[in-house]
């Protein structure tokens, strides 16, 4: 008896599965599932502190 192996998996077939009606609804989803959590995520950071601003030098008198 012979047994058959399946091919290796490579991201071509990978791709033409995940571009299949069901799977590509739940991809799309992901999608921006992941989007929102990135976006989240930045808004949620703390800038960093920015030197206090110098005082601005004179240049000439106001008359």
């Amino acid at each position: 008896m012979t047994e058959d192996s399946p091919p290796p998996r490579t991201f071509k077939g990978l791709l033409r599965w995940a571009m299949t009606p069901p799977q590509a609804w739940g991809v799309y989803l992901l999608a921006i599932l992941l989007v929102w959590l990135l976006s989240f995520y930045a808004g949620t950071l703390k800038p960093k502190k920015t030197p206090d601003a110098s005082p601005p030098t004179v240049t000439a008198p106001k008359s």
